[in-house]
């Protein structure tokens, strides 16, 4: 095997029998499936979803969202409060994905949900989606902090290569978010879905292991007190890379 520099590339190329191949993974073994049931953060914390503990909350917090937020999700909204805990308790009890409930440190309840999915350990990549994120957290520390402590969790604990975010294509807040969080944008699977009765062309990014360091410290800096106002405003705005 011949290793051959390139300068225009981040990434050193490898040759074996005068052919380009990937680098080396001498030490690589499949990582564990993510099992935390609980992640601490100042702003919130991160709980297994469970029915009992948090189906009325969440759907007391969505009481307040507008059809426009269930738009580019497959499912919602949900009729009355008995059929989202029917929900809930279904994919409470699912492994991939594997959803948590966002608890606001404040209150105490639950005001979100977020997942981890697509779990595939062999390869070290996983995909955080089902971001449904109550008006109560929107535009506040409790979003940011809850996809760091998921990210910080697959990246640290966990020791996974590739952290996935994918949207629909016409989705422009969720792709803003996945920019603004340090995610880069690799491309748009065309008609990759059918979701609702319509098709749907799907945006992909990711933060890949050797961007990780760099993206938690951007995290870590913009989270730390001294960042808000005595109103609770962020100083100085995320810059996820």
């Amino acid at each position: 095997m011949e290793r051959v520099s390139n300068e225009h590339s981040k990434v050193e190329r490898v040759l074996q029998n005068s052919q380009p191949v990937g680098a080396p993974l001498p030490d690589w073994a499949p990582r564990r499936l993510p099992d935390a049931e609980r992640l601490q953060g100042r702003w919130c914390t991160l709980e297994r979803l469970d029915a009992d503990r948090h189906a009325d909350e969440l759907s007391a917090a969505y009481a307040a969202s507008e059809d426009s937020d269930w738009t580019y999700l497959p499912v919602g909204p949900f009729e009355s409060a008995d059929s989202y805990r029917s929900w809930v308790q279904a994919q409470a009890q699912t492994g991939d994905p594997r959803h948590y409930a966002v608890i606001d440190a404040a209150s105490g309840r639950a005001v979100g949900t977020l997942s981890l999915m697509r779990h595939d350990p062999a390869n070290g990549v996983i995909e955080v989606g089902w971001v449904v994120f109550s008006r109560a957290m929107q535009r506040t520390p409790i979003s940011t902090e809850a996809h760091f402590l998921l990210m910080g969790y697959v990246f640290d604990e966990l020791g996974y290569r590739r952290y996935e975010w994918k949207c629909d294509s016409l989705n422009a807040p969720s792709r803003r978010a996945a920019e603004r969080l340090g995610f880069e944008f690799e491309g748009t699977f065309r008609q990759s879905t059918v979701y609702k009765g319509r098709s749907r062309d799907t945006s992909w990014f990711s933060i890949i292991d050797r961007e990780w360091p760099q993206r938690r410290r951007a995290f870590e800096a913009w989270l730390a007190p001294e960042n808000f106002d005595d109103d609770g405003k962020q100083r100085t705005a995320l810059r996820g890379r």
